[in-house]
């Protein structure tokens, strides 16, 4: 009875110890799909743009300007003086609000507040980390983002939707110097 209960053990051990296959994937190819999402980016894209480009035509009194990382740039308030522009590690403080393109406030100055936030050291809605680095203290630019260069294809999980470009009102009100 030993011998039985002894060799059906040593068989389970041996049973139990083969090598687990991996599983073949089922999806489609990487470069496939990578493919296919770069098509449909684009294509996002190529509208947003064109709504864009929409908007600043329907604004025939403005002058914008295009920035070279994507985004549109209007002054409203131009500060001639040769100031300081902030730098790395400065901090700043600004006022903001974002609209959609309809002018339709999503977030007020008011709701938003006054915001610090140091140069390229945290996280802030990519067109403006680049847009407060050319202001200077006292401007205030009208920024017309498209999503990539905002919030993406997520939008913020709250009044900012997937794929919704913005436009900023950005105004700064101090820049202090890292020492």
């Amino acid at each position: 009875m030993k011998l039985k209960h002894l060799v059906l053990c040593l068989v389970l051990v041996l049973v139990s110890c083969k090598e687990q296959e991996g599983r073949k994937p089922i999806t489609a190819s990487k470069s496939f799909t990578l493919a296919s999402t770069a098509k449909q980016l684009k294509q996002i894209n190529k509208f947003e743009e064109g709504k864009i480009l929409q908007y600043i035509k329907n604004d025939s009194i403005s002058q914008y300007q295009s920035s070279a990382t994507g985004y549109w740039y209007q002054y409203i308030k131009k500060v001639e003086e040769n100031t300081a522009k902030p730098k790395m590690n400065d901090v700043v403080e600004i006022s903001y609000e974002i609209l959609d393109l309809n002018n339709n406030i999503i977030y007020s100055k008011e709701a938003l507040g006054i915001k610090k936030y140091k140069i390229d050291k945290e996280d802030f809605i990519p067109a403006l980390q680049q847009g407060i680095k050319t202001m200077k203290k006292g401007e205030t630019i009208k920024f017309v983002i498209p999503s990539h260069n905002a919030f993406g294809f997520v939008g913020d999980g709250n009044k900012i939707g997937v794929n919704q470009s913005i436009i900023s009102l950005v105004t700064l009100i101090n820049i202090n110097e890292d020492i």
